[in-house]
């Protein structure tokens, strides 16, 4: 099987693949051992029932992460095809899915240089504003200060502001890319 790493294209699916897989397998265990006490005391008041209670914790964190991936939907193929080659230098991270107490925010693709966080949403229902100050406040906690985060809903928008970002002169940071990029991948599903 694939690794799945996370803002790689196609991280959604494969993860989504896995947590299935797993959630199957806590599951099948639980009952397992369940079956197998009843099967040996032939009541359900036994040592096993209790271990497969207990096992049922595991499965259960397990299939509220596969509800979350299903309910995640990755970057198309198009929204690939039309970023993909005016990423340039830019490290582009894609499927990107962002939850707040009130929100879910669904980013196919996104880019950070500098100070400027760059995102393009297929979704309908990703509320662009809120998202933009989620992920703001978020990297404010995170120790970086006066972020700009732009997202977007429009492709031909986002592509012209992917190819003005590659285009302008800054002084290379890519130690603090990569650390803004390791908080938006903490904080994303």
């Amino acid at each position: 099987m694939k690794r799945a790493i996370k803002g790689s294209y196609g991280y959604i699916l494969l993860k989504r693949r896995y947590v299935v897989l797993r959630t199957v397998i806590f599951f099948g265990i639980s009952l397992s051992l369940f079956i197998a006490g009843y099967a040996a005391t032939g009541k359900k008041e036994n040592l096993l029932t209790i271990v497969a209670i207990l096992g049922c914790l595991p499965a259960c964190k397990s299939m509220v992460n596969l509800i979350m991936f299903f309910r995640a939907r990755g970057c198309s193929e198009n929204t690939r095809n039309a970023a993909k080659p005016l990423e340039g230098r830019l490290v582009g991270m894609y499927d990107m899915y962002f939850t707040s107490y009130q929100k879910n925010f669904a980013i196919s693709h996104m880019v950070v240089e500098g100070k400027v966080v760059l995102g393009y949403t297929e979704s309908s229902k990703c509320d662009v504003k809120a998202c933009q100050e989620h992920l703001q406040a978020m990297l404010k906690q995170g120790g970086f200060k006066d972020m700009t985060v732009k997202i977007s809903d429009d492709l031909e928008k986002y592509c012209e502001q992917l190819h003005n970002l590659n285009q302008m002169k800054q002084e290379p940071s890519p130690e603090k890319d990569d650390e803004v990029r390791g908080v938006l991948y903490d904080i994303s599903l």
